[in-house]
């Protein structure tokens, strides 16, 4: 067991069909030959906390899949890599499901089934000692993947920042619309939102990415970083504003590249890096990402990783 503070995540679990790489675009009544067809673990919970778990940080998953084979592939995988995953709860539901086709460029469209994920959190968890035990995160993934949490978001940010545990939150993209009602009153009580640069951009109807981080800001975020594919991060942290490059690889997939970074990110603030190390670190993990198909394949560990990192070239960020 890692002597590393861990992180507990409320999130979704999903089991992904990767299709792909597609060339050019589908046709309705025809048929397309692709490299890959595959199985594997997404959802915005469990990518970012099978990302923790692969680099070396203690993190323990409360979420929910369905009483059926595709809910034991899930929790298997996450427990292989070494996630806590005695807090999932198997309902009688399907399993939530994806299936994501991707371009030749990377770019994916998703159709997703929520299953398990409509049924879970109708009643939140009270944040007991056991449940938080080693922990000094709470990593909140994408609640508008989960309609209860549409809710529950901000009591769970209240309750975890009452716990005396640094809260985050990644946003998530919003399917509904309703954006800064479930968003909004959650911002007070979140020291980082994680949020790309589309979903920034919606949530506080700005134009560009950085005025969508102060207005984040100004709606009680502590910090937030803006995920911004191959341009890198935006990070806002205290009075300084930092754009980090992107590392310079070829994206195969970026399904699930941004839980991925979310991952990298805390995985590197457990070990007491420096907020734009974090960032820095927390590309390197979706640069891996982004070469394989599927959300966690790619990841490796925290030695791996660094030293990648230490002779990678990053983009120019113009």
């Amino acid at each position: 067991m890692s002597a590393l503070p861990g992180v507990l995540c409320f999130g979704n679990l999903v089991v992904d069909t990767l299709a792909g790489p597609v060339p050019g675009e589908l046709r309705w009544d025809a048929t397309v030959w692709v490299k890959t067809l595959d199985q594997q673990v997404g959802g915005n919970g469990a990518s970012t906390c099978y990302a923790l778990a692969k680099l070396g940080v203690p993190v323990r998953l409360v979420g929910a899949v369905g009483d059926d084979v595709f809910g034991e592939f899930v929790i298997r995988r996450l427990a292989e890599a070494g996630a806590e995953t005695s807090h999932i709860a198997r309902l009688d539901a399907l399993t939530p499901a994806s299936i994501a086709i991707v371009r030749e460029d990377g770019a994916r469209a998703l159709v997703h089934r929520p299953g398990a994920s409509a049924l879970v959190f109708a009643e939140l968890p009270e944040l007991t000692s056991a449940l938080t035990a080693g922990c000094t995160v709470f990593h909140l993934a994408n609640p508008f993947s989960m309609p209860h949490m549409r809710v529950h978001a901000a009591e769970a940010m209240r309750r975890a920042r009452g716990a005396g545990l640094f809260t985050t939150m990644d946003t998530g993209w919003d399917s509904r619309g309703e954006w800064m009602r479930v968003v909004g009153p959650a911002l007070p009580f979140t020291d980082l939102v994680f949020t790309n640069k589309e979903e920034a951009c919606t949530l506080t109807g700005c134009a560009d990415a950085e005025s969508a981080a102060h207005a984040l800001r100004a709606g009680g975020a502590g910090s937030v970083a803006v995920k911004m594919g191959r341009h890198g991060c935006l990070l806002i942290a205290g009075s300084e504003t930092t754009h980090v490059p992107a590392f310079a690889v070829e994206a195969l997939d970026t399904t699930g590249a941004g839980d991925c970074f979310a991952g990298g990110f805390l995985a590197a603030r457990q070990r007491g890096l420096d907020v734009r190390e974090c960032a820095r670190f927390g590309n390197a993990v979706a640069a891996f990402s982004v070469q394989k198909m599927g959300a966690t394949t790619g990841v490796r560990t925290f030695d791996e990783t660094a030293d990648w990192m230490a002779t990678a070239v990053t983009r120019d960020p113009r």
